[in-house]
């Protein structure tokens, strides 16, 4: 019997007897099938919301458990509709489409000045010897340890006193950094071999072009990964933008103009509306870490890791 011969099952005298890798196998299984259950259970919920934003507002009360439309009790069924997103996108008590714009523009501005920002700090805080280095980074790791929602009142304050209260500065000059993205940078700049560096001091690379020439595209993971967290943190940000906006709807955010829609709907709550406009604040966020999610884990795999 050559080498290559595919094993056979084995048998005893007592019965068939089971391969030597049974329990791996079992094991994989149990491990896989647990996680497809807690992926369904977190994909679910929007999977129910996108189906039903597509349904008549009387098939959501009536079936709200289905994927498809019902039928009515007269035996007639109901249809696909997009009458949800036009009441959204039309509404009179609120600009959505100025909204969705506010969001794109805010968080895309927030990301770019965040992974700039943050990748200096990180940086410097790495590779550059100064007075206070080891206080600055214990300051900045402290403040990670202060709730939120602490700070709310003395930024409301702060912007009040700058005259910024009700306009974009308030929405984008207070998140171009934070303490969380300095430390993620720090991490994966500390996981990079000095000699690189010393090799472009000696052939004459002042400290800024050696940052952005060699090391920043070394840190691509890193930065796409904070730029993940930095635009999802943005999108979904509904504190920040509910201080600093008191009386200006038109720069209200997707989340701001979400709740402010159902406040209008009254006592009775519009679900075609209300999940319409659900869908067209989740589903951006949804694409583009689905798009980035290969960058996403490699960039936490180095700081994790590696830092």
């Amino acid at each position: 019997m050559s080498t290559g011969a595919v094993a056979q099952p084995r048998f005893s005298t007592h019965g068939f007897v089971l391969p030597p890798n049974t329990g791996k196998i079992i094991r994989a299984v149990l491990t896989y099938g647990i996680l497809i259950l807690f992926a369904l259970a977190m994909i679910m919920p929007f999977v129910f919301a996108v189906a039903n934003s597509f349904k008549e507002l009387p098939d959501i009360a009536a079936n709200p458990m289905r994927l498809t439309p019902g039928v009515r009790a007269d035996g007639t069924p109901y249809s696909w509709t997009l009458q949800g997103y036009e009441r959204a996108l039309n509404t009179q008590q609120i600009n959505f489409p100025r909204a969705i714009f506010n969001s794109f523009f805010v968080a895309i501005v927030v990301t770019v000045m965040r992974v700039l920002f943050n990748s200096l700090a990180g940086y410097a805080l790495a590779r550059i010897r100064f007075p206070g280095r080891g206080f600055a980074f214990a300051a900045l790791v402290g403040t990670l340890m202060v709730p939120g929602i602490v700070l709310l009142i003395p930024r409301y304050l702060i912007l009040n006193q700058l005259g910024w209260i009700d306009t974009y500065w308030a929405l984008l000059v207070p998140y171009f950094a934070d303490a969380f993205g300095i430390f993620l940078m720090k991490q994966f700049f500390e996981s990079i071999p000095r000699e690189i560096e010393e090799a472009a001091e000696i052939d004459g690379a002042s400290r800024f072009r050696m940052f952005f020439v060699i090391i920043l595209p070394m840190a691509i993971p890193a930065l796409t990964a904070m730029a993940i967290f930095a635009f999802q943190g943005t999108w979904n940000d509904f504190q920040g933008p509910l201080i600093a906006l008191n009386l200006n709807r038109d720069l209200y955010t997707l989340p701001l103009a979400l709740a402010f829609l159902r406040g209008v709907t009254g006592d009775a709550i519009q679900w075609d509306l209300m999940l319409a406009g659900s869908v067209i604040t989740t589903l951006p966020m949804a694409v583009i870490f689905f798009i980035f999610q290969r960058f996403f884990i490699e960039g936490v795999s180095y700081t994790g890791v590696k830092g």
